[in-house]
């Protein structure tokens, strides 16, 4: 990448310091604590900062609708965040960086064989509450309804529902450590991981952030922050 323009610094961290809204609700993407996180989107937060001669401060919640509030709210620059219609109202995104699944899990009796069966009269789902998966079941599911809470596993078992929604990694980790649950075969949706910031960015800014990623994905950056978070199994997006 070419020096960047002071200007895109001072136009994405008027205080002087870039502010990164970290999810470590998303074990795909950030893990370990909030006075110590670890993950690709750190690694991202701390490779712009570096671009662009800022110091990163990282900001962390434990949910994907807290670190939308964050930067929303103006506590954050950035975000990492699954690209979403009703969160691009408020956020420009780059292109995804990662891709992660979206799959189910049901109680080992239960009738439910497919994805498909899950839209069904009667059938609720268990979600966290403003994640990608809850923004995308709300507007496609027709039949079934969503249920929402901190935790779309506590919810699903504390109170009985037919279905759990989540991501693939930690699911696939659950069902093995909880053998009366299975999972469905098959994703129901594709989460798109992206960088984003507010729509209150100039174009040269939102542009700048754009190649910055497509960059990161074809050095191979992305791919091998994934490994040292020892989430190799992660699908690297491919090129915009």
């Amino acid at each position: 990448m070419s020096i960047v323009p002071a200007a895109i610094a001072e136009d994405l961290a008027p205080t002087g310091t870039l502010r990164a809204s970290i999810n470590l609700g998303n074990p795909v993407l950030a893990q370990g604590t909030p006075a110590a996180p670890t993950g690709v989107t750190v690694d991202i937060a701390r490779e712009l900062g570096s671009r662009l001669g800022l110091p990163v401060e990282l900001v962390c919640f434990d949910a994907a609708r807290k670190s939308f509030e964050a930067m929303a709210s103006g506590q954050a620059d950035i975000c990492f965040l699954a690209i979403e219609p009703v969160r691009e109202a408020e956020v420009a995104f780059t292109a995804p960086y990662v891709v992660i699944e979206g799959v189910f899990v049901v109680p080992r009796d239960s009738a439910i064989s497919s994805t498909a069966d899950v839209d069904s009269d009667g059938v609720r789902v268990g979600v966290n509450e403003g994640s990608a998966y809850d923004l995308f079941l709300s507007r496609t599911l027709q039949h079934a309804s969503a249920v929402r809470g901190e935790d779309g596993i506590d919810v699903f078992r504390d109170r009985g529902l037919e279905v759990a929604a989540g991501i693939k990694q930690p699911m696939v980790e659950f069902v093995s450590s909880h053998p009366e649950f299975r999972l469905i075969e098959g994703r129901f949706m594709e989460i798109r991981q992206a960088l984003g910031t507010t729509r209150t960015r100039g174009p040269e800014t939102v542009r700048f952030l754009r190649a910055f990623i497509e960059e990161l994905k074809a050095s191979g950056f992305v791919a091998d922050a994934l490994r040292r978070a020892n989430q190799p199994d992660s699908i690297v997006a491919p090129p915009a």
